[in-house]
């Protein structure tokens, strides 16, 4: 069975940074790209970034490309979310996905549980 396990989640002040994990288990997932969406309370699920599965090519969304960083390792079959420069709006569950590359929810097959990032001002 296909398992995401995020963490890295946290309570950190304005300004501060996080990491994020997510560690895939049951196949690999070297030929698939990985990526990361969030949602905050009554929103939808927002898209963060994205990375390929050979780590060559990675897209971000507008608001998160000069302060966050994806990358990921196929040896662990891990992917990675670097945070900084954190906001309170950037206050969301955050989950991770294995599927194709791109930012739609539709593309991703299989998702984590999500970890809960909290940014106080």
């Amino acid at each position: 069975q296909v398992q995401l396990v995020e963490s890295g989640g946290g309570l950190v002040q304005a300004g501060g940074s996080l990491r994020l994990s997510c560690a895939a288990s049951g196949r690999t997932f070297k030929n698939y790209a990985m990526g990361w969406f969030r949602q905050a309370p009554g929103k939808e699920r927002e898209f963060v970034a994205t990375i390929s599965w050979g780590g060559g090519m990675r897209y971000y969304a507008d608001s998160m490309k000069d302060r966050f960083t994806i990358s990921r390792d196929n040896a662990k079959n891990t992917v990675y979310l670097q945070m900084n420069s954190l906001k309170p709006e950037d206050t969301a569950a955050y989950y991770c996905a294995v599927g194709g590359f791109g930012g739609t929810p539709e593309l991703y097959n299989y998702w984590g549980q999500g970890t809960q990032v909290t940014v106080s001002s």
